[in-house]
């Protein structure tokens, strides 16, 4: 069994592997170019933790919604085709995944991560006492009756899966969160008691201190070239960058402390945790993963004064937009971009993330003072993350979550260190391994 293990991405998923792999007695290095944790997708993601919500972009009817959309002024999802061959190919397999059939088989797939994922969540929150401002509950607000008759698929795999759930009449949703505005058209909403909100970075913060106090070494500013592997098996790393190290002594491997300058860093085993700027290192050994980067896009703002804000996250189902409330402030997220991997911030995305927190809360913040943020979410076109060995021997991935992350990654983190340890998963991986690509 490998003993000593690069995590290569210091996001959300790079930390609970990391976290789960020295937990299992490794000795964990995370290799990040950024100059923390959690800076990149993880950062300004919606913060949602929905289980019960948690669905393939690939689902039925949803191509014909992408052309509908194409000259809306706010829209859920933006498209905007680039020449790319490998973008060709993940929309030629996208379409195929639209069919029912597919669709609830990837849904399935997806819960049965998720659902994992949340209970070692709720382990790890208490094990630890990390404070991300968690708040249950979450509200698929309606706006007219079409959406209402449109959730009727969703509640019946909601029913056959055991998630609780209740359809809510207006009264009941207002009653629930007397802060939304009422001038709104409000068809109803769904209700799912179980699901939950709370902040990602702050968690990815949390966990990475205690990995640290637990021996998890943390190397910033490193940029990793290459995993180097001599038959068939992994040797180590090339990276580069000073980088600055936290963490059990503070030593570069093989080397005294200070810039990371030596080109080999030898490990027994990388996890690849990365996003879509990760794929070369795993295409240099012939590993092509169908993984596109869809941009989301979000803006937070601090609450006005005297206003409590939402009391639940909720997501607006017409506009597919979350609205997400933490200590102090209001986030809004949403907006599907597929096409162009250049994070430009799109106006048309804020002015839809801004219309739908301006409609349900007016008064919550100044959002004419919205900043846009935006991020590369890493997609599979089927919807499941790819998670474990690749063929070259010491070599695993845990990559793919797409605007999940947060939801999945610690029973992602967890699973992939268990097949790294060669230990047997909780879950059973049909479905989330390389082997369905074959």
């Amino acid at each position: 069994m490998p003993r000593r293990v690069a995590v290569i991405g210091a996001g959300i998923v790079g930390c609970c592997t990391a976290w789960y792999l020295r937990e299992r007695g490794f000795e964990v290095d995370v290799l990040e170019r950024r100059d923390g944790v959690a800076l990149e997708t993880s950062w300004g993601n919606a913060g949602v933790i929905a289980p019960g919500y948690v669905t393939p972009w690939a689902a039925p009817g949803m191509p014909r919604k992408v052309v509908s959309y194409l000259f809306a002024a706010e829209a859920p999802v933006l498209f905007r085709p680039v020449a790319s061959p490998a973008l060709a190919r993940w929309i030629l397999r996208w379409l195929r995944e639209c069919e029912l059939g597919r669709y609830r088989v990837n849904k399935s797939r997806m819960q049965r991560l998720a659902f994992h994922s949340r209970d070692a969540l709720h382990a790890l929150r208490a094990r630890l006492g990390i404070d991300d401002g968690r708040r249950q509950g979450y509200l698929q607000l309606l706006r007219g009756e079409r959406d209402l008759a449109m959730t009727g698929p969703a509640r019946a795999l909601l029913e056959e899966n055991g998630v609780p759930h209740r359809l809510l009449d207006a009264d009941a949703v207002r009653a629930l969160e007397p802060a939304l505005a009422p001038g709104v058209p409000l068809a109803g909403a769904l209700w799912l008691p179980e699901d939950e909100s709370a902040s990602c970075p702050d968690f990815a913060q949390g966990l990475a201190d205690a990995a640290r106090a637990a021996g998890v070494r943390f190397v910033f500013g490193c940029t990793v070239r290459h995993i180097v592997a001599e038959g068939g098996e992994v040797r180590g790393v090339l990276a580069e960058g000073p980088g600055s190290v936290s963490g059990r002594g503070a030593t570069a491997p093989g080397g005294p402390a200070g810039p990371t300058d030596r080109p080999l860093r030898s490990y027994d085993a990388v996890v690849v945790a990365g996003a879509v700027d990760a794929l070369p290192l795993l295409a240099a050994h012939g590993i092509r993963l169908p993984i596109w980067p869809v941009k989301g896009y979000s803006t937070t703002l601090p609450l006005a004064e005297g206003d409590a804000g939402p009391r639940h996250a909720m997501i607006d189902e017409a506009y597919k937009v979350a609205i997400t409330p933490f200590p102090g402030r209001i986030r809004v997220a949403g907006t599907a971009e597929l096409g162009s991997p250049a994070l430009v911030p799109r106006a048309a995305a804020l002015r839809t993330l801004v219309k739908v927190g301006g409609d349900w809360f007016p008064d919550a913040a100044r959002w004419q003072d919205a900043q846009c943020w935006v991020g590369a979410r890493p997609m599979t076109p089927d919807g499941p993350a790819l998670l474990g060995a690749t063929p070259v021997r010491g070599l695993f991935v845990n990559m793919g979550h797409g605007s999940t992350g947060w939801a999945m990654a610690a029973g992602a983190g967890q699973v992939v260190a268990d097949v790294v340890a060669g230990r047997a998963p909780e879950i059973d991986l049909e479905g989330l391994t390389l082997d369905r690509l074959r």
